[in-house]
């Protein structure tokens, strides 16, 4: 699994709302808390995402520069990482960047 990003028009890279509700939840939670680029490793190692240490590294060196967004898909690597869309669905129209399709 990949952190997504698109930059903005002023260069600052924005994160993309597809993420992983649970993930980006997570990590904002380590952040808020203060925790360092190791616990974000650790956080990356528990939720078995399929990268190696080095990338791990680059990933958690990015959290801590650029903090995600709360994502709002469900990814579950046990269904062959499937993405769920309920939260996605239930949000849409009530948080900025999603919207409700008709």
């Amino acid at each position: 699994m990949q952190f997504y990003h698109s930059e903005s028009q002023v260069g600052a890279p924005t994160w993309i709302r597809t993420a992983d509700f649970q993930t980006t939840t997570g990590l904002r939670q380590i952040l808020k808390n203060k925790g360092n680029r190791d616990d974000i490793m650790a956080f990356i190692e528990e939720r078995r995402l399929p990268v190696d240490e080095i990338e791990a590294s680059a990933i958690a060196d990015e959290i801590l520069s650029n903090p995600p967004e709360i994502g709002y898909l469900t990814i579950s690597n046990a269904l062959q990482w499937r993405i769920q869309y309920s939260r996605v669905i239930e949000k849409a129209g009530y948080v900025s960047g999603i919207e409700r399709l008709k």
